[in-house]
Order: structure tokens, then sequence, then C-alpha cells
């Protein structure tokens, strides 16, 4: 399975060098992006409808980074080729049997003699037919100019590369200056921001995580270990590399390009208990996948982890797009350890999946059974009204076992396996989306963070008595949330966890935090309410 690789944008090498060389017409500052303004100029040519065209920039820019790389471009240009002989483009084309890889290139009307222009230097003082110089009218500087917006923004081409200028403008200034890397999340990099989707596998021994991403990658991976005792005992990231290799975990922490720095406050004991797979694979230049130790039970729970397990997992949680619970239906016990991992992905509702693993090992009433059992035993533990969704099947490279599950077994785990598939693929589709809204839910929690540390250092006396003010001030930390909350009309909902904070705050000096600064929350209220709608509506679909 290739998620986010269908096979349309493949193509021969002889079209491949016709499109290189219109994608360098298009992309007119050679940033390697043709960009909105750049595409609606470059695809009149094709004398295509404003609907026609809506939808071949909706498909090319299925990721909605709104800008079409080479890559998209060419499926564009495939896309364009198509609706000029007469097909209507839809799910079903893209899915049927279309020879990508034949498709010819478009016809582009005016477009050979744009490229003629742009070979050949000495047109470039020849006047056109109506006396105006290239000087005047270029290709590069009226056709393919994008008008500027506000300010920094001015020449961004991507939403990434315009959160990470909003980022180091307006908002990292607020965390460095309340600490919010201390007690919320570390700082984020570039390599954060440019980081690809993130899949984090969560379960007990033995439920079949690691041969889980064996079956997506349809290969093993460099360091899987697969055993009925507790074989992964380190929490494993699964990328795309240039070769197979495994690396240390103290290496990749300290690697500027992956966005794993932050992992550096959990110490050298969680590190050495870390390490990046790394393998050229089509899917993991998509999906990074993380495999995680088996979560302990029972007895083994006596023997503590040297490393925070749960603040690690809370960590990959806030990083990761999907968060996959997987269960075996002979271990539906939710044990201690297991639990405060399930609490520690509160805020990340929305990405966890449940999957119920090997269920080709039991019969049908048994399945029905056992699917109620851990429904219940979830009821008490994922304290939301909604009901999670929860996948059944056998997520390996075998057969599923007919002579337990029957043909309706069968049939129900391959639609399952359909669906999880399907929420797999939506991944990469979605990841801009996903990287917004944790941008915004961290603004909004480094604003909360801001007014909390800035009423503590307001409430501290300025000479006499301040030791006893910052002990009382902790110990009655939940009565000041509610000061707060109720100053500056803040939701409750959105405040921290209060014994977490205490335990923070207690290595710090109140007399040393910073006033409130009013300018500061501000500019983050102003980034959210006008920066972020005004960069999502200049960076949309053209044709909208």
């Amino acid at each position: 399975m290739e998620i986010g690789a269908p096979r349309i944008g493949s193509c021969s090498k002889e079209h491949q060098k016709i499109y290189k060389e219109w994608f360098d017409v298009a992309d007119s500052d050679n940033d390697g992006r043709v960009t909105g303004n750049n595409a609606i100029n470059f695809l009149s040519m094709s004398n295509l409808s404003r609907q026609e065209l809506k939808q071949v920039w909706a498909i090319a820019d299925s990721k909605r980074q709104g800008y079409l790389g080479f890559k998209e471009f060419v499926i564009a240009m495939q896309l364009v080729s198509l609706v000029q002989d007469g097909n209507e483009l839809s799910h079903e084309i893209l899915k049927g049997d279309v020879d990508f890889e034949n498709v010819k290139p478009p016809k582009m009307e005016g477009l050979d003699e744009l490229i003629q222009k742009k070979k050949d230097p000495s047109n470039s003082s020849k006047p056109d037919s109506n006396g105006n110089s290239p000087r005047q009218a270029s290709i590069t500087t009226q056709w393919f100019s994008s008008k500027p917006s506000k300010r920094y923004l001015s020449n961004v081409t991507s939403i990434q590369d315009g959160l990470k200028k909003l980022y180091t403008r307006k908002l990292k200034p607020l965390e460095v200056t309340y600490c919010f890397n201390d007690f919320v999340s570390p700082l984020l990099t570039n390599s954060d921001f440019d980081a690809k989707p993130m899949v984090m596998l969560l379960g007990q021994y033995s439920t079949g995580k690691t041969t889980f991403i064996k079956h997506m990658l349809k290969c093993s991976y460099p360091g899987a270990h697969i055993g009925p005792e507790p074989t992964t005992d380190r929490f494993v990231v699964v990328m795309s590399g240039t070769d197979e290799r495994s690396v240390p975990g103290n290496t990749i922490a300290v690697h500027a390009d992956m966005p794993f720095t932050g992992l550096n406050s959990f110490g050298t004991a969680f590190l050495s208990k870390f390490e990046c797979s790394q393998m050229p694979h089509p899917l993991l230049e998509h999906i990074t996948f993380v495999d995680t130790p088996g979560v302990l039970s029972g007895e083994k729970q006596r023997t503590q982890r040297a490393y925070d397990f749960t603040g690690v997992t809370a960590w990959f949680a806030a990083k990761c797009d999907l968060i996959l619970l997987l269960f075996d239906p002979h271990k539906l016990d939710i044990s201690d350890e297991f639990k405060r991992v399930i609490y520690s992905l509160r805020g990340h509702d929305d990405k966890i999946r449940v999957v119920l693993n090997k269920a080709d090992q039991v019969d049908t009433q048994q399945l029905m059974r056992i699917y109620g059992a851990l429904m219940w035993s979830l009821g008490k533990v994922l304290n939301t009204p909604e009901v999670v969704r929860v996948y059944i099947g056998s997520f390996n490279e075998k057969p599923v076992n007919e002579g337990f599950t029957g043909p309706i077994g069968k049939a129900l785990f391959e639609k399952e396996q359909e669906d999880l598939l399907t929420d797999l693929k939506d991944i990469p589709k979605k990841a801009c989306d996903r990287r917004i809204n944790e941008f915004v839910k961290r603004a909004r929690a480094a604003k909360i963070h801001a007014y909390i540390v800035g009423h503590l250092k307001k409430e501290m006396p300025t000479f006499i008595g301040k030791a006893k003010t910052q002990q009382r001030l902790t110990d009655n930390l939940e009565e000041e949330f509610v000061k707060v909350q109720r100053d500056y009309h803040l939701p409750p909902g959105d405040f921290p966890d209060v014994e977490n904070f205490k335990e923070v705050l207690r290595g710090y000096s109140f007399d040393r935090f910073e006033k409130l600064k009013p300018k500061m929350i501000q500019d983050v209220d102003e980034m959210l309410g006008y920066d972020i709608p005004n960069l999502l509506k200049t960076l949309r679909n053209p044709y909208d």
C-alpha cells in the first residue's frame, strides 16, 4: 500500500523533461514552487473553465500546502490533459485504469512562444507587436508576480512558511518571556514545521505494534524485533532515509534537521532507549511511524522505568497526527501504567483510534463479548461523551483464520482494514490542517500560561514575605487559576493540569517572573484573529 503516492504523477522521462521546462516557465522566481497567482496565469493557457481548473488545483494540491512543487505540477498537467480529452475529473477516474505514465502533455496555447522567448536572449531587447518592450511587460514580472500581503508575510509561498514566520515573530517571544518551554512544551524549531505526519502505536507487549508497522510497509525495518515476550524495549521512530540503518537516540536528539530535539529534556536514560530506524520506502516518504515499548501490566509495573514513560508518550502525542491504541483479545485489561498513558493523551482525543488486533484468534460469539468488554474498559478511562472508533481485524502478513471467524468474519475484517487504511491515507492530506490546528492550540495555551505567570508575579510582595507568599500561591494554585479565568474571561477547559504545574513551579522563584506584557498578548491575539486567517485566505485554492 502506497499511502499518498497514487500512480498519478508518474510519467515517462520524455514527458518529465517537457514538464520540467514548463515548470521553469511557471516558477517565475525559481524557488521550486508554483504559487496560486503563477498557476492562474500559466493554467489559463489550457483554455479550461474556472470550475475545471479549481478541481485540478484541489487534486494536485491535496495536502493544501498552498503551492505546487514539481511533482504536484506534473499531476496538474496530467489532469488538464485528461479534461481536454473529454474526461470528467472524479475519484473514480483517479482510482481507475488510466495509464498515467503515458498520458500526453496537454495543449497549452502560446506556451511554445514563451519558452522560445525565454531561451532566446536576443528577444529581450525587441519590442512586441504593440511596441512595448519586454522590460515593461516581461513574462516573469507581469504575468507571474504575486501581490505582497502584510509585511513579514509578503514573501511567503506556503502555509508552512507562514506559520514559521508567525511563530518566530509573535508567539516565540511570548513563550520565551514566560518560560512556556519548561512548563508545557519545548520551543519549536524549523524541523517541527517541516516534519512528515507521524503515527504512534501504543499498547501492552505482544499486541502486534511492530507487526502492524511491518504489515503497512510490506517488509521489515532495521531494529524490528517480534516475539511473544516484551521485545521492543525502546521507542523506535521509523522514517524515510537514503539507506537502511539504525541511528542512536543521542545522535537523533541533537540533529537539527529532525523534529526530536525536544526529547533532550528527558535525559540520557530515555535517549539510550530511543532510536531512529531509517530506510527508503514510498510510504515513509509521506508518514513516519513511532513504535513504543509495551506498556507494563501486573507484576511488571513494580519495576520502575528509568525515565518518564508517560511524559515521553505525551510529548509524542502532541507531535503525532494519529494515535493507535492496540489491544489483543487476550489482553483487554488496562493496567495502571496504561491508564496513566491514556490520561496523558487528553487534549488529543480527536487523534485516538483503537485497534482490536489478532481478532481472528477467537470465534464470532467470543468476539462480540470481547468487543463489549473492551468498550466497557475504555469507557472508564476515556472520559468523553463520544464513542471512540474501534477497528477490528488481524493486521499481519498471514491470511485471516477462517476456521475461527467464518466467511462473515473475514468480510468484516476486510471492511475494517479498508476503513483503517482510508484513515491512514487521509493523514498526508490532512497534515496541513492538523499543523494549523496544533499551532492555534499552542498559541492559546501559551497565552493562558502568560496570564497565569503574570498573575503570580503580580501577587508577590515587593519586599517582605516573599517565601511565604510563594508557598501560599502554590498551595492554593487551583484558586489562583479561577481568579485568572475570571479576570481575563478565559475558558476553564484550556487551563493546564494543576498538579503538573505545581511540580514545575517548585523549581522557580516567582519574584523572577516577568510581569504581564499586554503588547505581547495583543500580538498573539492579532496573529490568531488576523494573520492566520489572512494566510489561509492568501494561500487557498486560487480558483475559489
